[in-house]
């Protein structure tokens, strides 16, 4: 079969030929409709994560959406929404023709959605969905900040939010075009991360108000730093990654104060009905148009552009790849 195939961690992959895999027991074969270039691909590749360094050659892609081949557990021909272990553990991902998957790793897809928007929102659609409904147990009418909106996860953070009943919601976007991303996805307000933590702060007070209750945070560093300060009574800090920093400054007497909660979030740890109970929700949204992240739709034979293009930061919106 065709993929992208890594040679060496930290280089690109090449589209090139693989051996075609073969499922064990447990495991599902699926054909690759859609699969997206995310931030852990690259994380895992470059054989600097706390995953270890990737045995080589091997193919990313820790998700995407396909057809069923073989499975002992879904019919040939159901539409699915897979999960991989690649660049974690040993064995390939889903920037291929097709791939194997662990058989609670596979989600069967009903709703009428595009392959290509699903694999778009993916796992960061699945991230948000579970942050504002199962670790912030986010209530109609409260205000919600979004780190990071233009982003992926913020996107869709934003549109779920919107779904979920907030009353307010605001977003922090580095460029022009990320900014221009949160307001369609929803925001009210959408602002520059610019100045340092003092100003940041301030300007994000002006903009929530009497507090937020929960922030969604994507970026950690001193943008969390100064988000932490606007929270709520009883708020909620959820933060799922570390784009803008591994360091945030939090201060004991605001956190106490105001009895405010500082949480964390992976998909790792979600369980496979967990996992299949926001692949439904999210795909459903998706097909209804209330749910969906900025994307652009790219062949998998020039992996070795959109892979340099996603890790120059120059992509603007998330790389799809179609076999």
């Amino acid at each position: 079969m065709n993929a992208a195939v890594l040679t060496e961690p930290g280089g690109t992959p090449a589209y090139a030929e693989h051996p075609d895999p073969v499922p064990a027991a447990g495991q599902t074969l699926v054909a690759v409709t859609a699969a997206p270039i995310v931030p852990l691909d690259q994380l895992c590749a470059s054989g600097a994560s706390y995953f270890g360094r990737p045995a080589t050659p091997y193919v990313p892609g820790v998700q995407g959406v396909g057809v069923v081949r073989r499975s002992a557990v879904l019919a040939e021909g159901t539409r699915v929404f897979v999960s991989t272990a690649a660049g974690m553990r040993p064995g390939d991902g889903s920037l291929a023709e097709e791939c194997v998957v662990p058989d609670e790793d596979v989600v069967a897809i009903d709703a009428d959605v595009d392959d290509a928007a699903l694999a778009a929102l993916g796992t960061s659609g699945i991230a948000a969905w579970v942050v504002l409904t199962e670790r912030a147990h986010l209530r109609a009418g409260e205000t919600v900040l979004v780190l990071g909106g233009g982003g992926a996860v913020g996107q869709a953070a934003i549109g779920a939010a919107r779904l979920l009943g907030a009353g307010r919601v605001v977003a922090v976007s580095r460029s022009p075009e990320a900014r221009e991303r949160a307001r369609r996805a929803g925001a009210d307000e959408v602002l520059a991360p610019g100045g340092d933590v003092d100003e940041l702060t301030a300007r994000l007070r002006d903009a929530v108000g009497a507090g937020a209750d929960v922030v969604v945070d994507p970026v950690f560093g001193t943008a969390a730093t100064a988000a932490s300060r606007v929270l709520a009574v009883r708020g909620r800090l959820v933060n799922l990654g570390g784009s803008g920093g591994d360091v945030a400054q939090f201060s004991s007497a605001e956190i106490r104060s105001r009895s405010a909660s500082v949480l964390g979030h992976t998909n790792n740890h979600l369980t496979a009905d967990e996992r299949r109970h926001a692949v439904t929700a999210v795909a459903g949204h998706a097909a209804a148009g209330r749910l969906a992240v900025a994307h652009e739709v790219l062949p998998l034979a020039r992996i070795a552009e959109a892979w340099r293009r996603q890790a120059s930061g120059q992509a603007g919106v998330r790389l799809v790849m179609t076999p």
